[in-house]
């Protein structure tokens, strides 16, 4: 079952489900509450680095920028970013979130959020996304801006070891646009 507004409106109230800040007369929307984009983003250097090794902790291969609220952050063709959004979520155990891109963007070619759309029960931080310019023309991002939704979808009954109880958790409470920790995996 996927939340409807007047549910996301309550749970937020009662405090089980946490978007911080948030706007509800512009953000909740019929299905899902919408995210604005944050100011931090982490953008892929030219290296010298032939590949990028999955099981080796690497961290020369992207760098972290801010901007201002004022200024646009310009993404490229071909161009692929991760970006932080502004809200702070906190998912209970019974409810996982499906992250999307909005159509608005899609339709000037910029894809919000290419894979791990996911948020577990029980995760909790400033939401990565992984944005993408698959258009042919420079696109202006703004801080603040809408850029994704969050649908919350029930589940049967709550988790019985929730993300943030696991031993093998990356990026729970993350605080920004981190590096992948793929190589932390024991698989």
């Amino acid at each position: 079952m996927i939340l409807p507004d007047h549910e996301i409106r309550k749970f937020i109230k009662e405090g089980k489900i946490v978007v911080k800040p948030i706007d509800e007369d512009i953000q909740i929307q019929p299905a899902w509450v919408d995210l604005r984009l944050g100011n931090e983003f982490r953008i892929f250097k030219i290296a010298s680095t032939p590949y990028i090794d999955t099981k080796q902790k690497t961290d020369n291969y992207t760098e972290k920028i801010t901007i201002k609220d004022e200024d646009p952050f310009i993404i490229h063709p071909g161009e692929f970013v991760l970006g932080t959004i502004k809200e702070y979520i906190k998912m209970p155990n019974d409810l996982m979130g499906v992250v999307d891109g909005r159509s608005s963007l899609g339709r000037v070619g910029v894809v919000v959020h290419a894979t791990s759309a996911s948020i577990n029960p029980g995760w909790e931080g400033i939401f990565v996304l992984e944005i993408t310019n698959i258009g042919k023309m420079p696109v202006a991002l703004y801080p603040g801006q809408r850029v994704a939704k969050l649908a919350f979808h029930m589940l049967s009954s709550p988790a019985e070891k929730a993300y943030g109880e696991r031993a093998d958790v990356k990026y729970n409470k993350q605080q920004g646009a981190d590096e992948t920790k793929v190589y932390t995996e024991k698989d």
